[in-house]
């Protein structure tokens, strides 16, 4: 994994948020925290390209069932599973997001643990 996560402004601000009002679990809350202090807060034209955050489309690799999947990072309000489009809050988005392509991301997520290597990203067009 990457040392330090890059994000946007708003993108720090909606998970800064969603752990004040205690929508993840106590061993998530640290781990964002940590990261969240330690991130690179950039504007969104000077993201890299590699990395994932929202509107971009992600494949990553899931190595707890051995599949490979491809969705689209949206705020929690456009998402919608049955059409791959996953927030950013979710238990995979909030693991992934801040990432870069070839990072392995190891998450204690609500639902169980979480392994996922991020093969691809793309901006949606």
């Amino acid at each position: 994994m990457s040392q330090n996560i890059i994000v946007t402004t708003g993108t720090y601000d909606l998970i800064k948020d969603h752990v004040r009002r205690k929508k993840v679990t106590a061993e998530e809350e640290v781990l964002l925290l940590a990261q969240l202090k330690k991130a690179s807060q950039v504007l969104r034209r000077d993201l890299p390209e590699d990395i994932v955050s929202l509107n971009r489309r992600v494949t990553y690799k899931d190595h707890m069932n051995n599949e490979e999947k491809t969705i689209l990072l949206v705020g929690p309000e456009r998402a919608k599973a049955n059409k791959n489009r996953i927030s950013v809050l979710s238990d995979e988005g909030i693991a992934m997001v801040g990432y870069k392509v070839g990072d392995l991301i190891e998450w204690p997520a609500k639902k169980g643990n979480l392994k996922l290597e991020i093969l691809k990203v793309e901006e949606e067009v």
